[in-house]
């Protein structure tokens, strides 16, 4: 589900954290994962924040917070002062709930006890050139139900390179919520001029829209906001090693 920097950048914001009690910044975190700039840095947090793994806490400095750890990693830390019972030791740990939205309903399960759900997977898209999807509902992907948020969802298998920097690979498989609207920044499945369809990332700029890539080599297209419509955003990815 990460990268090996992205998994690496969370485990070391984590430590930081319980060793702390504060973030790191951003030059250590460089240092710790040797990259040569911070933009870097904030590629992979914002990749995080994407998969519900880190919260950056508005208007305060180094302010981050590892809301999940992967699979297989011990319980996210309890919150800085918090109150923990007379005796026992500062930590705590919690149940990882393995959510991709802090508003997902149901009470909270740890990822192995989660059900499996079965979506509908419609074909490839273009993650660099737009491409028209498939629409073969023949096919089928398993999931894990504590990925998905509430309403209606599908799978597409991404075709190309243009959001690397999104953490999204060649051959991924993204997990879409069905939808006609999105925040400005997310991800989405847009068709283009009712026959093309891409993943991208949605900016409205004024009448216009947006569709940009995750990588430079790859330009920002934008198009009248007649000529896109939204027709899901992301909300978790699968990966086969």
């Amino acid at each position: 589900m990460l990268t090996r920097k992205q998994h690496e950048l969370l485990i070391f914001i984590d430590k930081h954290l319980r060793t702390t009690g504060f973030s790191p910044s951003f030059e250590e975190m460089k240092d710790a994962l040797k990259l040569k700039s911070k933009s870097g840095i904030h590629r992979l947090i914002t990749a995080l924040e994407e998969r519900g793994f880190l919260k950056r806490r508005a208007h305060r400095a180094r302010a981050l917070e590892v809301l999940r750890l992967p699979e297989n990693l011990a319980p996210r830390r309890p919150e800085i002062g918090a109150a923990s019972p007379a005796g026992s030791s500062s930590f705590a740990p919690n149940v990882i709930t393995g959510r991709f939205a802090p508003n997902l309903a149901g009470v909270q399960k740890a990822a192995s006890e989660a059900a499996a759900v079965q979506l509908p997977l419609y074909g490839r898209i273009a993650a660099g050139l737009p491409i028209e999807a498939l629409r073969d509902a023949g096919n089928a992907v398993e999931v894990p139900a504590t990925m998905l948020t509430n309403g209606e969802h599908y799978a597409l298998e991404v075709a190309g390179d243009s959001m690397v920097e999104a953490g999204i690979l060649d051959g991924d498989t993204v997990i879409i919520r069905r939808g006609e609207t999105a925040d400005n920044g997310a991800i989405v499945v847009a068709l283009v001029d009712e026959n093309e369809v891409t993943l991208k990332r949605l900016r409205r700029r004024g009448n216009s829209i947006a569709l940009e890539a995750a990588n430079p080599r790859y330009e920002t297209r934008i198009f009248g906001p007649d000529r896109v419509k939204v027709q899901g955003r992301l909300v978790g990815l699968l990966r086969k090693y």
